[in-house]
Protein backbone atom coordinates (compact mmCIF):
# COMPACT_ATOMS: atom_id res chain seq x y z
CA UNK A 1 0.00 0.00 0.00
CA UNK A 2 1.32 3.65 -0.65
CA UNK A 3 2.11 5.87 1.94
CA UNK A 4 0.41 9.05 1.70
CA UNK A 5 1.74 12.10 2.56
CA UNK A 6 -1.05 14.85 2.97
CA UNK A 7 0.77 18.43 2.09
CA UNK A 8 -0.24 22.09 3.54
CA UNK A 9 0.31 24.03 0.41
CA UNK A 10 0.39 28.20 1.51
CA UNK A 11 0.80 29.54 -2.28
CA UNK A 12 0.71 32.94 -0.41
CA UNK A 13 1.55 36.74 -2.20
CA UNK A 14 2.93 37.96 -5.24
CA UNK A 15 5.03 34.96 -7.33
CA UNK A 16 4.30 32.47 -4.55
CA UNK A 17 1.12 31.00 -6.53
CA UNK A 18 3.38 30.50 -10.09
CA UNK A 19 6.41 29.08 -8.39
CA UNK A 20 4.55 26.45 -6.02
CA UNK A 21 2.96 25.38 -8.59
CA UNK A 22 5.98 23.96 -10.32
CA UNK A 23 7.04 22.36 -6.91
CA UNK A 24 4.03 20.35 -6.27
CA UNK A 25 4.22 19.71 -10.12
CA UNK A 26 7.58 18.02 -9.53
CA UNK A 27 6.32 16.72 -6.03
CA UNK A 28 3.71 14.99 -7.71
CA UNK A 29 5.92 13.49 -11.22
CA UNK A 30 8.23 12.13 -8.25
CA UNK A 31 5.71 10.32 -6.24
CA UNK A 32 4.11 9.33 -9.97
CA UNK A 33 7.27 7.84 -10.73
CA UNK A 34 7.97 5.90 -7.91
CA UNK A 35 5.31 4.45 -7.06
CA UNK A 36 5.89 3.86 -2.87
CA UNK A 37 3.94 6.58 -1.73
CA UNK A 38 1.98 9.85 -3.11
CA UNK A 39 1.16 13.47 -2.19
CA UNK A 40 -2.50 14.69 -0.93
CA UNK A 41 -2.33 18.63 -1.41
CA UNK A 42 -4.67 20.91 0.56
CA UNK A 43 -4.52 24.55 -0.23
CA UNK A 44 -4.83 27.17 1.84
CA UNK A 45 -5.58 31.09 0.86
CA UNK A 46 -3.99 32.88 3.39
CA UNK A 47 -1.54 35.67 3.18
CA UNK A 48 -1.62 39.98 2.04
CA UNK A 49 -5.03 39.60 -0.15
CA UNK A 50 -6.61 37.37 2.20
CA UNK A 51 -5.85 39.92 4.96
CA UNK A 52 -6.64 43.04 2.55
CA UNK A 53 -10.25 41.20 2.71
CA UNK A 54 -10.94 39.69 6.34
CA UNK A 55 -8.18 41.97 8.34
CA UNK A 56 -5.91 38.87 9.15
CA UNK A 57 -3.38 37.31 7.80
CA UNK A 58 -4.86 33.44 8.53
CA UNK A 59 -8.23 31.93 10.29
CA UNK A 60 -8.23 32.51 13.60
CA UNK A 61 -7.89 28.70 13.85
CA UNK A 62 -5.66 28.24 11.53
CA UNK A 63 -2.86 26.79 13.32
CA UNK A 64 -5.10 23.85 14.22
CA UNK A 65 -6.38 23.39 11.37
CA UNK A 66 -2.44 23.02 9.64
CA UNK A 67 -1.12 20.95 12.94
CA UNK A 68 -2.29 17.34 11.56
CA UNK A 69 -0.37 17.58 8.20
CA UNK A 70 2.92 16.11 7.50
CA UNK A 71 4.35 18.91 6.02
CA UNK A 72 3.62 22.52 4.90
CA UNK A 73 4.50 24.40 1.71
CA UNK A 74 4.73 28.02 1.67
CA UNK A 75 5.21 30.40 -1.39
CA UNK A 76 5.63 33.81 -0.11
CA UNK A 77 4.30 36.43 2.11
CA UNK A 78 4.20 40.01 1.85
CA UNK A 79 2.99 42.45 -0.27
CA UNK A 80 2.54 46.30 -0.92
CA UNK A 81 -0.57 47.77 1.09
CA UNK A 82 0.25 45.39 3.99
CA UNK A 83 3.18 46.18 6.43
CA UNK A 84 6.01 43.39 6.62
CA UNK A 85 5.90 43.12 10.27
CA UNK A 86 2.28 41.82 9.79
CA UNK A 87 2.98 39.76 6.88
CA UNK A 88 5.30 38.02 8.66
CA UNK A 89 4.37 37.72 12.35
CA UNK A 90 1.34 36.97 12.15
CA UNK A 91 1.55 33.64 9.60
CA UNK A 92 4.96 33.10 8.97
CA UNK A 93 6.42 33.54 12.11
CA UNK A 94 3.39 32.72 13.42
CA UNK A 95 3.42 29.40 12.24
CA UNK A 96 7.39 28.70 12.92
CA UNK A 97 6.95 29.33 16.41
CA UNK A 98 3.38 27.88 16.74
CA UNK A 99 4.68 24.55 15.67
CA UNK A 100 8.37 24.73 17.25
CA UNK A 101 10.24 24.59 14.33
CA UNK A 102 13.04 25.50 15.74
CA UNK A 103 16.13 24.17 13.05
CA UNK A 104 16.07 26.72 9.82
CA UNK A 105 18.19 24.91 7.36
CA UNK A 106 19.68 26.96 4.43
CA UNK A 107 21.84 24.66 2.21
CA UNK A 108 24.76 27.32 0.35
CA UNK A 109 25.78 25.46 -2.61
CA UNK A 110 26.98 26.77 -5.60
CA UNK A 111 25.96 24.77 -8.55
CA UNK A 112 27.16 26.36 -11.22
CA UNK A 113 30.26 28.82 -11.61
CA UNK A 114 28.42 30.99 -14.57
CA UNK A 115 25.98 31.81 -11.73
CA UNK A 116 28.62 32.56 -9.18
CA UNK A 117 29.94 36.43 -8.77
CA UNK A 118 33.09 34.98 -7.50
CA UNK A 119 35.65 34.65 -9.81
CA UNK A 120 38.60 33.36 -7.72
CA UNK A 121 36.49 30.57 -6.38
CA UNK A 122 35.62 26.91 -8.12
CA UNK A 123 32.00 25.94 -8.19
CA UNK A 124 33.53 22.89 -5.34
CA UNK A 125 34.78 25.55 -3.03
CA UNK A 126 31.03 26.89 -1.61
CA UNK A 127 28.95 24.11 -0.22
CA UNK A 128 27.80 25.06 3.33
CA UNK A 129 24.36 24.19 5.64
CA UNK A 130 23.60 27.07 7.48
CA UNK A 131 21.68 25.58 10.83
CA UNK A 132 19.91 29.20 12.20
CA UNK A 133 18.15 28.99 15.51
CA UNK A 134 14.50 29.58 14.48
CA UNK A 135 12.25 30.23 17.39
CA UNK A 136 13.71 32.98 19.64
CA UNK A 137 16.79 34.94 19.63
CA UNK A 138 16.68 38.72 18.40
CA UNK A 139 12.85 37.50 16.73
CA UNK A 140 11.66 36.87 19.72
CA UNK A 141 9.45 39.72 19.39
CA UNK A 142 10.11 40.89 23.24
CA UNK A 143 10.99 44.64 23.31
CA UNK A 144 8.51 47.85 24.16
CA UNK A 145 8.12 51.28 22.97
CA UNK A 146 8.06 53.39 25.50
CA UNK A 147 6.31 57.44 25.60
CA UNK A 148 5.60 56.92 21.74
CA UNK A 149 5.50 59.77 20.22
CA UNK A 150 6.96 62.29 22.07
CA UNK A 151 10.54 63.99 22.72
CA UNK A 152 11.76 61.13 24.95
CA UNK A 153 10.54 57.92 23.02
CA UNK A 154 12.03 55.57 23.79
CA UNK A 155 12.36 51.58 21.47
CA UNK A 156 13.40 48.51 23.31
CA UNK A 157 14.43 45.16 21.08
CA UNK A 158 15.46 42.24 22.99
CA UNK A 159 17.00 39.15 22.34
CA UNK A 160 15.79 36.04 24.22
CA UNK A 161 18.37 33.48 24.58
CA UNK A 162 17.15 30.74 26.83
CA UNK A 163 19.33 28.20 27.44
CA UNK A 164 16.86 25.06 26.20
CA UNK A 165 16.94 26.99 23.16
CA UNK A 166 20.67 27.89 22.57
CA UNK A 167 21.57 24.01 23.39
CA UNK A 168 19.20 22.61 21.54
CA UNK A 169 20.01 24.68 18.60
CA UNK A 170 23.72 23.90 18.59
CA UNK A 171 23.54 20.09 19.68
CA UNK A 172 21.19 19.59 16.10
CA UNK A 173 24.43 21.29 14.52
CA UNK A 174 26.60 19.06 15.97
CA UNK A 175 24.87 16.11 15.81
CA UNK A 176 24.61 17.20 11.68
CA UNK A 177 28.14 17.58 11.60
CA UNK A 178 29.26 14.22 13.08
CA UNK A 179 26.95 12.72 11.24
CA UNK A 180 28.24 14.18 8.00
CA UNK A 181 31.86 14.02 8.78
CA UNK A 182 32.48 17.96 8.55
CA UNK A 183 33.73 20.75 10.25
CA UNK A 184 31.09 23.15 12.69
CA UNK A 185 31.69 26.58 12.48
CA UNK A 186 29.47 28.58 15.34
CA UNK A 187 29.11 32.48 14.10
CA UNK A 188 27.94 35.03 17.27
CA UNK A 189 29.40 38.50 18.24
CA UNK A 190 30.34 38.40 21.45
CA UNK A 191 33.08 40.43 22.02
CA UNK A 192 29.56 43.33 21.71
CA UNK A 193 26.84 41.51 22.65
CA UNK A 194 28.14 40.97 26.05
CA UNK A 195 25.22 38.80 27.13
CA UNK A 196 23.77 36.78 24.54
CA UNK A 197 26.83 36.16 22.06
CA UNK A 198 28.56 35.55 25.00
CA UNK A 199 26.15 32.67 26.07
CA UNK A 200 26.04 31.55 22.88
CA UNK A 201 29.59 31.09 22.49
CA UNK A 202 29.97 29.30 26.70
CA UNK A 203 27.39 26.65 25.22
CA UNK A 204 29.13 26.01 21.90
CA UNK A 205 31.93 25.35 23.85
CA UNK A 206 30.33 23.35 26.93
CA UNK A 207 28.00 21.21 23.96
CA UNK A 208 31.63 20.81 22.20
CA UNK A 209 32.98 18.77 24.85
CA UNK A 210 30.49 16.04 24.32
CA UNK A 211 31.77 16.06 20.31
CA UNK A 212 35.79 15.48 20.40
CA UNK A 213 35.11 13.76 17.39
CA UNK A 214 33.72 17.22 15.60
CA UNK A 215 36.17 20.00 14.29
CA UNK A 216 35.26 23.54 15.45
CA UNK A 217 35.89 27.01 14.91
CA UNK A 218 34.20 30.36 15.90
CA UNK A 219 33.91 33.44 14.27
CA UNK A 220 32.53 37.04 14.70
CA UNK A 221 29.91 37.63 12.38
CA UNK A 222 31.57 40.46 10.77
CA UNK A 223 34.35 38.28 9.89
CA UNK A 224 33.06 35.21 9.06
CA UNK A 225 30.43 37.48 6.44
CA UNK A 226 34.34 38.31 5.47
CA UNK A 227 35.69 34.98 4.79
CA UNK A 228 32.38 33.61 3.15
CA UNK A 229 33.50 36.11 0.22
CA UNK A 230 36.90 36.15 0.37
CA UNK A 231 37.50 32.23 1.52
CA UNK A 232 33.97 30.26 1.23
CA UNK A 233 35.86 26.69 1.80
CA UNK A 234 36.27 27.71 5.48
CA UNK A 235 32.70 26.91 6.00
CA UNK A 236 31.11 23.31 6.12
CA UNK A 237 28.46 23.42 8.87
CA UNK A 238 27.58 26.87 10.34
CA UNK A 239 24.98 27.03 13.42
CA UNK A 240 24.18 31.00 14.43
CA UNK A 241 21.21 32.92 15.80
CA UNK A 242 18.21 33.84 14.29
CA UNK A 243 19.31 37.26 13.12
CA UNK A 244 23.00 36.22 11.67
CA UNK A 245 21.43 33.21 10.18
CA UNK A 246 18.42 35.51 8.49
CA UNK A 247 21.59 38.04 6.98
CA UNK A 248 23.94 35.39 6.17
CA UNK A 249 21.98 32.87 4.22
CA UNK A 250 21.04 35.63 2.25
CA UNK A 251 24.30 36.82 1.77
CA UNK A 252 25.29 32.74 0.59
CA UNK A 253 22.70 33.12 -1.83
CA UNK A 254 24.11 35.80 -3.40
CA UNK A 255 27.18 33.82 -3.86
CA UNK A 256 25.52 30.72 -5.37
CA UNK A 257 22.81 32.72 -7.77
CA UNK A 258 21.35 34.75 -6.28
CA UNK A 259 17.35 34.59 -4.36
CA UNK A 260 16.00 32.39 -7.21
CA UNK A 261 18.01 29.45 -5.91
CA UNK A 262 17.61 30.21 -1.93
CA UNK A 263 15.42 27.24 -0.30
CA UNK A 264 14.79 26.79 3.19
CA UNK A 265 13.64 23.95 5.66
CA UNK A 266 11.81 25.20 8.61
CA UNK A 267 12.07 21.88 10.72
CA UNK A 268 10.16 20.47 14.02
CA UNK A 269 13.41 17.78 14.62
CA UNK A 270 10.84 15.83 17.23
CA UNK A 271 8.34 15.70 14.41
CA UNK A 272 5.66 16.69 17.16
CA UNK A 273 4.45 19.20 14.69
CA UNK A 274 4.42 19.25 10.99
CA UNK A 275 7.61 21.31 9.32
CA UNK A 276 7.11 24.05 6.85
CA UNK A 277 9.38 24.08 3.47
CA UNK A 278 9.64 27.58 1.59
CA UNK A 279 11.83 29.36 -1.19
CA UNK A 280 12.98 32.44 0.39
CA UNK A 281 12.79 35.13 -1.87
CA UNK A 282 9.83 36.82 -1.09
CA UNK A 283 6.96 37.46 -3.28
CA UNK A 284 8.65 39.85 -5.50
CA UNK A 285 5.56 41.62 -6.27
CA UNK A 286 7.35 43.90 -9.37
CA UNK A 287 7.27 40.86 -11.46
CA UNK A 288 3.79 39.30 -10.29
CA UNK A 289 2.02 37.98 -13.15
CA UNK A 290 4.44 37.67 -15.42
CA UNK A 291 5.40 34.55 -15.75
CA UNK A 292 8.87 35.23 -15.34
CA UNK A 293 9.45 34.09 -11.70
CA UNK A 294 12.54 31.64 -11.19
CA UNK A 295 10.57 28.13 -9.84
CA UNK A 296 14.05 26.58 -8.72
CA UNK A 297 13.84 27.65 -5.05
CA UNK A 298 10.58 26.15 -5.01
CA UNK A 299 12.07 22.87 -6.32
CA UNK A 300 14.82 23.12 -4.05
CA UNK A 301 12.73 23.43 -1.00
CA UNK A 302 10.62 20.50 -2.17
CA UNK A 303 13.89 18.74 -2.43
CA UNK A 304 14.28 19.38 1.40
CA UNK A 305 10.99 17.99 1.88
CA UNK A 306 11.82 14.76 0.28
CA UNK A 307 14.49 14.70 2.50
CA UNK A 308 13.17 15.02 5.57
CA UNK A 309 10.67 12.18 4.49
CA UNK A 310 13.09 9.94 4.12
CA UNK A 311 13.89 9.64 0.48
CA UNK A 312 17.36 10.82 0.38
CA UNK A 313 17.88 9.74 -3.36
CA UNK A 314 14.91 11.42 -4.82
CA UNK A 315 16.16 14.60 -3.03
CA UNK A 316 19.66 14.41 -4.69
CA UNK A 317 17.93 14.08 -8.04
CA UNK A 318 16.37 16.99 -8.05
CA UNK A 319 19.25 18.97 -6.88
CA UNK A 320 21.19 17.10 -9.90
CA UNK A 321 18.79 18.03 -12.22
CA UNK A 322 18.77 21.85 -11.15
CA UNK A 323 22.72 21.65 -11.91
CA UNK A 324 22.06 20.45 -15.00
CA UNK A 325 19.94 23.27 -16.20
CA UNK A 326 22.15 25.51 -15.05
CA UNK A 327 24.95 24.19 -16.83
CA UNK A 328 22.62 23.68 -20.25
CA UNK A 329 21.08 27.08 -19.96
CA UNK A 330 18.70 26.08 -22.49
CA UNK A 331 15.44 26.71 -20.07
CA UNK A 332 15.97 29.68 -17.42
CA UNK A 333 14.10 32.52 -16.23
CA UNK A 334 15.13 36.39 -17.21
CA UNK A 335 16.91 36.15 -13.41
CA UNK A 336 19.59 33.51 -14.60
CA UNK A 337 20.09 34.75 -18.04
CA UNK A 338 17.59 32.92 -20.04
CA UNK A 339 14.09 34.15 -21.16
CA UNK A 340 11.95 30.74 -20.37
CA UNK A 341 8.85 31.41 -18.22
CA UNK A 342 7.96 29.72 -14.66
CA UNK A 343 5.64 26.91 -16.10
CA UNK A 344 8.37 26.42 -19.08
CA UNK A 345 10.92 25.52 -16.05
CA UNK A 346 8.93 23.63 -14.57
CA UNK A 347 7.96 21.68 -17.60
CA UNK A 348 11.28 21.24 -19.12
CA UNK A 349 12.16 19.97 -15.09
CA UNK A 350 9.72 17.46 -15.31
CA UNK A 351 10.56 15.83 -18.48
CA UNK A 352 13.95 15.37 -17.55
CA UNK A 353 12.95 13.88 -14.21
CA UNK A 354 10.66 10.97 -16.18
CA UNK A 355 13.88 10.71 -18.35
CA UNK A 356 16.41 10.17 -16.36
CA UNK A 357 13.93 7.35 -14.31
CA UNK A 358 13.61 5.57 -17.22
CA UNK A 359 16.86 4.94 -17.92
CA UNK A 360 17.08 3.28 -14.62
Amino acid sequence: MKKTYHIAVIPGDGIGPEVINEGVKVLKKVAELDGRFEFKFAYFPWGCEYYSKHGKMMDDDGIEQLKNFDAIYLGAVGYPGVPDHISLWDLLLKIRKSFDQYVNLRPITCLSEDVCPLKHVKKEDIDMLIIRENSEGEYAGAGDWLFKDKKEEVVLQTGVFSRKGTERIIRYAFETARKAGKALTSVSKGNALNYSMVFWDQIFAEVGREYPDVETYSYLVDAASMFMVQQPKRFEIVVTSNLFGDILTDLGAALTGGLGLAAGANINPERKYPSMFEPVHGSAPDISGQGKANPLASIWSASQMLDFFGFEEHSKRLIKIIEKLLKETECLTPDMGGNALTGDVGDFFVNILESELARQ
